[in-house]
């Protein structure tokens, strides 16, 4: 009984520290997004930002993608974006600024796998990280006005 409580203990302070370093890793960058909202028949724009921190830096050298990957009803110019693509680049942070058009509507899940590498003086990691963009799309938004009448019922004269 002794030794199962203490393979417990072991066990959970195993996994503590295995958390711990997952927080850690978080703490030396951060992946932030926008999701749109979009309208059938529309174009909308998802960010995805990758801020280093901690000392870190994006690595300027290293390649950095997006790979997306679409439900129906979505669609986008290139599926995967390289440094290329970026729409902003600096030591600390990179922005990706992803077009997306909605052929239906409805609550749509777009995953985004980026990968990038993150430095500093002594040492490099490379990161891959996962993340889904909600992509709402509303209804058609119609830019015809119907004619109105005036608030008598009557036509001006001229």
């Amino acid at each position: 009984m002794l030794r199962t409580t203490f393979a417990t203990i072991l066990a959970m302070g195993t996994a503590a520290t295995i958390g711990s370093g997952a927080a850690r890793a978080d703490a030396l960058y951060e992946v932030t997004k926008t999701e749109p909202k979009i309208a059938v028949g529309a174009t909308g724009t998802a960010t995805l930002t990758i801020k280093a921190k901690a000392g870190w830096h994006v690595n300027p050298e290293a390649p950095i993608t997006v790979a997306l990957t679409l439900p129906s009803g979505l669609s986008v110019p290139k599926p995967k974006l390289g440094r290329g693509d970026l729409a902003a680049s600096t030591s600390d942070s990179a922005r990706f600024e992803i077009a997306i058009s909605a052929s239906e509507p409805g609550k749509k899940s777009v995953a985004a796998e980026t990968r990038f590498v993150i430095c500093q003086e002594s040492a490099c990691k490379p990161v891959k990280e996962t993340l889904a963009l909600a992509i709402d799309v509303g209804p058609t938004t119609t830019a015809e006005k119907t004619p109105t009448a005036s608030a008598t019922g009557k036509r001006k004269k001229h």
